[in-house]
């Protein structure tokens, strides 16, 4: 919900009666937060509230000098009092200047605050972000560092299997290299026995004759 200028006023005539200058930070404490800019134009419009309510000096003449100097002592006291009147408007239209500048420069640091809250904001906002970033790059690593652990330990494995590969391979050579020797063998013991038969038959009808 918005701060409205009424509350801004009732604030700063609290802090006024108390006895306390109803600064811009002040004033936005006692309201519970706002805009500085918004609390400045309302503190200019309650400044100038205040002034108009001071008035002219416009007291009448004691009695004593209305008695002695009758025309002459009123027309003396009207002089001092448009005198007094007169430095007193100078001197409001010095004030009003000094309070125009300084509302002027009030309200150019209350833009200024409005602009780094919203500068502070939009760095904590990136920071989250960035802090979100590094979490998940974090994660991310791990995950990369897991994954490099099991390939490694899969190429391991795969290492092993290989080397029991070639083991069995050598001891399959080694083997066919004996099977093909123990074949050669085998056909060489066939052959001497087909010539052993072979003789046994030719000599067998001579026999018989």
């Amino acid at each position: 919900m918005a701060i409205t200028a009424e509350q801004i006023w009732a604030a700063a005539d609290a802090l006024d009666a108390a006895g306390q200058s109803p600064t811009l930070a002040a004033v936005r404490k006692a309201v519970g937060g706002g805009s500085f800019t918004t609390i400045s134009e309302a503190m200019a419009q309650w400044r100038t509230r205040k002034a108009d309510k001071s008035t002219p000096l416009r007291e009448p003449a004691p009695p004593l000098v209305m008695e002695r100097l009758a025309e002459v002592g009123a027309d003396i006291w009207a002089a001092a009092l448009d005198l007094a009147n007169a430095r007193l408007n100078s001197e409001r239209e010095a004030l009003e200047a000094a309070r125009a500048e300084l509302e002027a420069s009030r309200l150019e640091a209350a833009q200024l605050a409005d602009q780094l809250t919203v500068e502070v904001e939009d760095a904590k906002t990136r920071l989250e972000a960035l802090t979100a970033l590094e979490s998940a790059l974090q994660t991310q690593l791990g995950e990369i560092k897991q994954a490099l652990a099991a390939e490694k330990a899969a190429s391991k494995v795969l290492s092993k299997d290989l080397d029991q590969a070639r083991d069995a391979a050598a001891t399959a050579r080694e083997q066919g290299i004996k099977v093909r020797e123990e074949l050669a063998e085998m056909r060489g013991k066939l052959q001497t026995l087909q010539q052993q038969n072979a003789e046994l038959l030719e000599r067998l009808p001579t026999a018989g004759k």
